[in-house]
């Protein structure tokens, strides 16, 4: 296994984990204080057009933000132990701390894009709506786009 190596917290890493947070806790208190108002019966699933394919009860709304949590903390856990990265480059003393770094920034905005969609998604169920006809292309972009751009920088500085 490969040596521990510590990769520097950024401004940008800290405003993404504090963004993060706000949005998790903001989820479960909007829960909490409309818990009575949400009707008996909730979209419960979607699918690739955003059309609502099952109805559930309305428990099924604590779905996203718990699996969100979860993602939240194994994500957050990885992000500490960089060793275990996948960097798809060959790691040298050179260039280790600038491609971790590259990773870490990677990580850290798809932890933040995955709460982010999770609480949409939740929020929306709650009115008993379909999700928007651009949610599926714009969730994949926010997810894809980050990635490809960070692999794309990961290969011109290794």
């Amino acid at each position: 296994m490969k040596k521990n190596i510590e990769v520097p917290t950024t401004r940008y890493h800290r405003l993404l984990t504090i963004l993060s947070r706000i949005i998790l806790i903001g989820t479960f208190v909007y829960l909490i204080i409309r818990w009575g108002q949400f009707p008996d019966r909730i979209p419960a699933h979607f699918n690739g057009a955003g059309e609502i394919d099952r109805w559930g009860g309305k428990y099924e709304l604590l779905f996203c933000p718990v699996a969100s949590v979860l993602l939240y903390l194994f994500i957050g856990a990885l992000e500490q132990h960089p060793e275990v990265w996948n960097t798809g480059v060959t790691i040298t003393s050179e260039n280790k701390y600038r491609i971790y770094a590259l990773l870490k920034n990677m990580i850290v905005t798809l932890r933040f894009v995955i709460v982010l969609t999770f609480s949409f998604i939740t929020i929306n169920s709650s009115f008993a709506r379909p999700l928007p006809v651009w949610f599926t292309a714009v969730s994949l972009l926010m997810v894809f786009g980050p990635m490809a751009y960070f692999m794309i920088q990961i290969i011109r500085r290794r």
